[in-house]
């Protein structure tokens, strides 16, 4: 292989492989990329046998051919080489030469032949959707991924499209078991399905971190296909595979509390802000914080023996009766940084140890629950 290629073009390749390669080292070549010169092209291949990557960009090939390389290696020379093309050539002991002007590298490479087999895709039956309503579905549900491997089904996004009457709608649901988030959206997609017949999906963690990244970089739409157990994104020259996460999704609904008779209305910013100061000083495992609701304000107060204690008083919009409750200031936090209203609804029961609910004051199709703690 002999290629020589912009340095943006090669940066810009190998910048997105970092992320989807794998760091622990329990497979050697899964730390490497593959790189394919041919048709005047550069291809760049990354996978960790879950999550697989591929682009291209247009490059000056003399010898057409293949290299697989340590990916962080790769970027971290070229990254601030001068913006000047870069030539890339494959020596006989799989050995890389990377060469600009003044400048040489030899960094050590593994047989190309020994990379995995890339995933391929046959399926003609892309969805396209719009891109900015894909990447702020996935922003306002992944943090309640759950991180338990046991717990397998919830280590992912459940995505499905639902139909009433004429009406379409794409939800997005993740759970950790302590605390949901859930969101609806409108969605101008073309196609019949969610993707190939099938009208809901479990996307695991990593691979919506993967694809959230891909779509900062999108314009409009992009293109989203299922075969077999993959998840199939098409955007431009780039193609992210995703293994899905298989089997039925727990009824998610039994964690949605109904019927909340106590309602508090209440800017978002400054609960977000006292519940950051007031956590400070919260017990360093349960991290509770405690939120006692009264005519007109709520008080946020936190205790440890080991640091202190604290105590805030906030302006609400609320006028029953007192109710006190205990919540993971994580958990709260989370759910408030998903949201950008003004202001934000907080719905409660009057009993201890029922769920509460958040969600933007106007936009009740985005919701989050948190259990509450015991004392």
């Amino acid at each position: 292989m002999d290629v020589t290629i912009q340095k943006d073009f090669l940066v810009n390749l190998v910048a997105k492989t970092q992320s989807v390669v794998e760091k622990r080292n329990t497979m050697q070549v899964l730390s490497h990329i593959l790189l394919e010169a041919e048709d005047n092209k550069l291809r760049v291949f990354a996978t960790d046998l879950s999550v697989s990557f591929n682009d291209e960009k247009e490059a000056s090939v003399k010898v057409a051919g293949k290299a697989a390389v340590n990916a962080r290696n790769l970027f971290e020379i070229i990254k601030d080489l001068p913006n000047e093309p870069i030539r890339l050539v494959k020596q006989e002991n799989n050995w890389l030469k990377i060469s600009q002007e003044k400048a040489l590298f030899n960094i050590v490479g593994i047989n190309p032949d020994e990379y995995p087999v890339f995933s391929k895709y046959a399926t003609k039956d892309f969805l396209v959707i719009e891109s900015k309503l894909l990447k702020e579905m996935i922003e306002k549900t992944i943090y309640s991924v759950a991180t338990d491997e046991t717990r397998y089904h919830l280590n992912g996004i459940y995505f499905e499209k639902q139909i009433q009457g004429e009406e379409v709608s794409y939800r997005m649901v993740a759970t950790d078991g302590y605390r949901l988030s859930l969101i609806d959206r409108k969605a101008t997609a073309v196609g019949p399905y969610l993707t190939n017949g099938t009208q809901s999906i479990i996307i695991p963690k990593k691979g919506l971190h993967e694809l959230g990244k891909l779509l900062e970089s999108a314009d409009e739409r992009v293109e989203i296909a299922v075969e077999g157990s993959q998840f199939v994104v098409r955007l431009g020259s780039a193609i992210l595979m995703i293994r899905l996460i298989e089997g039925k999704y727990p009824n998610y609904q039994k964690l949605i509390p109904k019927n909340l008779k106590k309602k508090i209305l209440v800017n978002r910013e400054n609960l977000l802000n006292s519940i950051k100061r007031v956590s400070l000083l919260s017990n360093s495992e349960s991290k509770g914080v405690n939120l006692v609701f009264s005519n007109g304000k709520m008080q946020i107060s936190s205790q440890s023996p080991e640091l202190g204690d604290a105590n805030e008083e906030i302006e609400v919009a609320y006028d029953g009766e007192h109710l006190n409750f205990l919540f993971n200031a994580r958990f709260v936090l989370e759910a408030l940084a998903s949201m950008n209203d003004e202001m934000v609804q907080i719905e409660v029961n009057d009993q201890q140890g029922t769920p509460g609910l958040v969600h933007p004051y106007k936009d009740s199709l985005h919701t989050c629950v948190v259990m509450p703690m015991r004392d």
